[in-house]
């Protein structure tokens, strides 16, 4: 006897994807980094304006001598405050600061220990010279070898970035203002040399500053508050890509909910 078996019948599933993808889930959450990435610069905004005004104020304060023995733990309280300061220059050990740029003019910083004749002897920036004339400066201002007073600014020592080359101190190289290592370089505690770095400010007008350059004299800072502040542009760029990032994330899920409606169920 013959037996007719017939095919077997399968059924096929299509399988179904999950409604919620990685590729969602890391589009989801880009606008909520991105939104609180925003909002940090703006407490960070918040906290550089009180800075800038608290500096600021202190630069409008009358100039202060400082004490014979500067107290070094004390000194970042004051950043920013002018200071008097009588005595004379030891040009011996100038250093030149740099490069650096000066209305678009290369050159250097020049750096001359100041022998206080009420105390001990700090770094004073005198300000920017030419790279033509920098070796010219030590001759220029060793003609001023009578007792001075200036007006400068006291600063805190620079903190130096990854692109910074290191300082060569045995070759004369000062690529940033490591201020202990350039205070060693000068004497150190045995000549009486503290690490308290003071910025020369310069009040004179344009035409004096073009006059001083021309001659290789050192041009002293201007007494404003130079701080950084690109919060603004931060928070701007974070918010931007918040909301970016969210209309792709909404197109995503619309995409997502008219794919799954077409499929029969």
């Amino acid at each position: 006897m013959l037996t007719t078996e017939g095919p077997s019948s399968t059924i096929y599933k299509a399988k179904r994807e999950p409604w919620i993808t990685p590729t969602m889930v890391l589009v989801g959450l880009i606008p909520i980094l991105t939104f609180g990435l925003g909002t940090w610069q703006v407490q960070r905004l918040k906290w550089k304006v009180a800075l800038i005004d608290d500096l600021e104020e202190k630069l409008q304060r009358e100039p202060i001598p400082l004490p014979p023995h500067v107290n070094l733990k004390a000194v970042p309280e004051f950043t920013f405050r002018k200071v008097v300061l009588k005595g004379h220059w030891d040009v011996s050990r100038m250093m030149l600061l740099g490069p650096r740029v000066w209305d678009g003019n290369n050159g250097y910083h020049v750096i001359v220990p100041f022998v206080r004749s009420d105390g001990s002897t700090i770094l004073v920036d005198r300000g920017f010279v030419a790279k033509d004339l920098a070796q010219n400066v030590r001759q220029i201002l060793a003609s001023e070898c009578d007792e001075v007073e200036i007006l400068g600014m006291l600063r805190t020592a620079q903190a130096r970035n990854k692109f910074t080359p290191e300082n060569h101190p045995e070759k004369g190289e000062w690529y940033w203002a490591d201020v202990d290592a350039m205070a060693a370089h000068a004497g150190g505690q045995d000549a009486g040399v503290q690490p308290v770095f003071v910025e020369e400010v310069f009040e004179g007008h344009a035409g004096e500053a073009s006059s001083r350059l021309a001659r290789g004299e050192p041009i002293g800072r201007s007494p404003a508050v130079d701080v950084r502040n690109s919060h603004v542009s931060y928070i701007v760029t974070w918010y931007s890509l918040s909301a970016f990032t969210t209309i792709m994330f909404l197109r995503l899920v619309l995409r997502r909910r008219q794919a799954f409606a077409r499929i029969p169920r």
